[in-house]
């Protein structure tokens, strides 16, 4: 591996240049040690090792390649067991890859794992001056930034206490504190910022878009809204390797929620007096994979059928739409007027109509309930009874994107 860090850099050039880059385990422990015994006593050249896998070993990141500047936000997205981690490992020095090299220009600040870089049994205080002399910062120049980052951190009561009895919140608002308040010229940021609460989330995402400006900035999350808001490169990975790779944050974002669609709908309750038959998008085309696809702004009509037991009313649907992150959206209107829909031969089939929708570009589910009427006893919940996307030139974050017509 060949990774360098250089001090002094200028705005256009690349902070990160990864080129092919892999990095293998073996699955189990004594394999792992057997392997590493092997390698030293018999000489094994790197070359050799780096060609093929030996038994149980895998490749962990298979070939990753990228750049990133000053000014960028990379985010790096992938399903749990992609190989994210393992490569952030890589980028900040913990492990060493099997092949490929990795330059980094100018200071890295990194927030990969909670605790990360802390010594246990030293104050907070002490592992900022810890922290800052890894970075090259002079004691003097630490000394100026201290007391921003113990506010920034807001555990000033607890700063001279040490880091073994933090709590995880505390970690990483330490964590963030120095990564951030010593002005890396790059910044990794795993999902741990997750821990957080709220208030103190939003206040590192403000910080990291005033960042932004002069740092080149790593991101890893599962929050796919907040690497659309966040992020202008992205790397998708699964198995490993990267298969997207590019500017197009909202394409790599589809094929990431395109992996979840199953279109398989799952029964959480029955007390056998309705059954669920089938559901269906009318006047939806459907991509290869059979997901009903609408436009922004078409009318969505959801078309549905159950099976009702002998002498039973129809019910009274409560039918919500979730996002892939399976965040609650919308409810439909109940159908509360017992004379709207009608059982023929045990057979309860209706539509529902909602003109013009107006949700983001995205994919969703739909999940619903049905509660017996008067009573309100839940009768049947069955959830993902359909998957759909919309379709729309941009992306937004935001859940919906809202009609508007601008006036003078």
């Amino acid at each position: 591996m060949n990774k360098k860090n250089e001090h002094i850099v200028t705005d256009q050039e690349v902070l990160v240049r990864v080129e092919g880059v892999s990095k293998k385990f073996a699955k189990s422990l004594k394999r792992s040690l057997l392997y590493g015994v092997q390698d030293v006593l018999y000489g094994i050249s790197r070359k050799a090792q780096d060609k093929s896998l030996r038994k149980d070993e895998f490749w962990a990141v298979n070939h990753v390649s990228f750049e990133l500047r000053r000014g960028e936000c990379l985010g790096l997205i992938g399903h749990n067991g992609a190989g994210k981690s393992t490569l952030l490992k890589i980028l900040n020095g913990l492990i060493n890859p099997d092949t490929g090299t990795v330059t980094i220009k100018g200071r890295v600040g990194a927030l990969i794992e909670l605790g990360a870089g802390f010594n246990p049994i030293l104050t907070g205080r002490e592992n900022i001056y810890n922290n800052g002399a890894i970075l090259g910062l002079t004691r003097e120049e630490i000394n100026a930034k201290v007391e921003a980052i113990i506010d920034f951190a807001e555990i000033r009561e607890f700063i001279d206490m040490p880091v073994q009895h933090y709590s995880s919140g505390m970690k990483v608002r330490l964590g963030f504190a120095v990564a951030a308040q010593l002005e890396p010229d790059v910044l990794i940021i795993d999902e741990v910022l997750a821990v957080g609460d709220m208030g103190f989330i939003m206040k590192c995402f403000k910080t990291i878009d005033n960042l932004l400006s002069s740092t080149a900035i790593i991101y890893v999350s599962h929050n796919m809204p907040t690497v659309s808001r966040l992020c202008n490169h992205i790397i998708l990975m699964d198995k490993g390797k990267s298969i997207f790779y590019g500017d197009n944050v909202g394409k790599a974002i589809d094929l990431y929620y395109s992996s979840f669609t199953d279109n398989i709908s799952h029964v959480v309750y029955s007390n056998n007096s309705i059954e669920f038959i089938s559901a269906e998008i009318d006047k939806a085309r459907k991509d290869i994979d059979g997901t009903p696809q609408l436009d922004w702004l078409d009318d969505f009509l959801l078309h549905l059928k159950f099976k009702i037991a002998d002498g039973n009313e129809p019910p009274l649907f409560r039918i919500l739409i979730y996002d892939k992150e399976q965040r609650p959206l919308s409810i439909f209107e109940p159908n509360y007027d017992s004379n709207l829909l009608t059982v023929k031969n045990n057979l309860l089939d209706f539509k529902v109509q909602h003109k013009k929708i107006q949700l983001s570009k995205g994919l969703y589910s739909i999940n619903i309930t049905a509660f017996k009427r008067n009573t309100n006893e839940p009768i049947l919940r069955v959830n993902n009874i359909i998957t759909f996307q919309v379709l729309h030139e941009e992306d937004h974050f935001q859940p919906f994107l809202l009609s508007a017509n601008f006036l003078n």
